[in-house]
């Protein structure tokens, strides 16, 4: 019989109760500490105050009204990512899924107004995620994504990961936008160069392209700069995020410059929860604490600590690692053994992880993770791979 829960996940034999920052209680009473963050979406961990405060304060008040009228929670968390970001405007969503989609039917509708109609070509690139809806796996690509969801969405050519050639081969007259995310989460935390970013941007200016970002993991803070492309100095023309915009609150944004969102008027696009009251009001306590420049710092201090950490651990174990890779408090530790059995002897530990492609096991810890805590799991990661170390060939 199949469970009354759709079983698309498979899921790790453990039920969480509570949480206090960066810890999960399991309900026999184990604490672990959490580095995957719910895949980098508890930004400021579990059951943080200012959250609860905003959630409980709100839910007190209204949760939900509609897009039909003004919505002043909504308004705030606008003119919050407009006032730290490139972009002139903002739509809500619920998920990063709902934000590509957005972010595909904005980049389209931008050339069918200015009478170009045959610019509907997207250039993504190979082990990129942008989602599960049908949109989002047509521009990821990638057989394990979309083997039989056809017939699936045309218009995305797909270029490998750092092949600048071929992406230059790819643009042709039916192309209107370059889509990637500056760091590739599920891809197996990929950072793409700030050199790589630049010629991006430059290449959309050249040809007359949009830029289009996912910022959906790498996005608030997670990095150390509120938004991942601004290590980098340039600026998209559309980008999208979500996970850590809600702190634990399904939320999630399109940004977009004025002239890119030009072709987004009344009646095009719309949301019945997108936006409403509750996830707004959580988005912007979380803006508060993010977006601060001595917060964002501290991100970054923290991540060079946990990296020179992960150096020595890999090190150590180099049956088990082969290296680290990423930016900010978004970690990778490549694998020479199979991810899964990494998260798996983590368990053990009561230690949480995540995996990703290209064998790599993340780390993506809330970003208000102490430094004892960071070290903490380090030390767990070494328990973990003793464990695997001692299993028989």
């Amino acid at each position: 019989m199949i469970p009354s829960v759709l079983p698309t996940y498979s899921r790790a034999p453990l039920r969480f109760e509570s949480g206090e920052g960066s810890w999960l209680i399991e309900a026999d009473g184990r604490r672990f500490l959490d580095m995957g963050a719910g895949i980098a979406v508890n930004a400021l961990g579990h059951a943080h105050p200012a959250l609860v405060k905003a959630l409980t304060d709100q839910a007190n008040k209204l949760w939900h009204v509609s897009n039909l009228y003004e919505i002043p929670q909504q308004q705030a968390l606008a003119d919050k990512l407009v006032g730290a970001s490139f972009a002139d405007t903002v739509f809500f969503t619920n998920s990063g899924t709902e934000s590509a989609e957005l972010a595909i039917k904005m980049a389209r509708k931008y050339w069918y107004e200015k009478g170009q109609t045959e610019k509907t070509g997207i250039v993504t690139f190979s082990g990129s995620f942008h989602g599960r809806s049908n949109g989002a796996i047509a521009a990821a690509g990638s057989e394990k994504m979309t083997k039989g969801f056809g017939p699936l969405l045309p218009g995305f050519h797909h270029v490998e990961w750092g092949d600048t050639e071929g992406l230059h081969a790819a643009i042709d007259d039916t192309v209107g936008a370059i889509m990637v995310e500056p760091v590739q989460g599920e891809g197996g935390i990929r950072v793409m160069p700030d050199a790589e970013l630049k010629a991006l941007r430059a290449l959309c200016d050249e040809k007359g392209l949009l830029l289009v970002l996912d910022e959906v993991q790498c996005g608030m803070g997670r990095t150390g700069r509120l938004f991942a492309h601004e290590w980098a100095g340039i600026t998209p023309d559309i980008m999208m995020v979500a996970k850590g915009i809600g702190g634990g609150f399904p939320l999630g944004a399109v940004l977009a410059t004025a002239e890119a969102a030009s072709g987004m008027t009344a009646g095009t696009h719309g949301s019945t929860y997108g936006g409403n009251p509750l996830g707004c009001a959580v988005g912007c306590a979380v803006m508060d604490h993010v977006a601060e420049p001595a917060f964002l710092e501290e991100v970054s201090r923290k991540a060079g600590f946990l990296r020179q950490k992960l150096e020595g651990l890999v090190a150590a174990h180099p049956d088990i690692f082969e290296g680290v890779r990423g930016i900010g408090l978004m970690m990778g530790l490549k694998c020479r053994v199979a991810p899964a059995d990494v998260v798996k002897a983590g368990y053990a530990a009561e230690l949480i992880t995540v995996p990703a492609a290209d064998n790599v096991v993340r780390l993506l810890p809330p970003l208000t993770i102490s430094e004892d805590e960071l070290a903490e799991a380090v030390t767990r990661l070494e328990t973990a791979a003793t464990a695997l170390e001692r299993e028989p060939a």
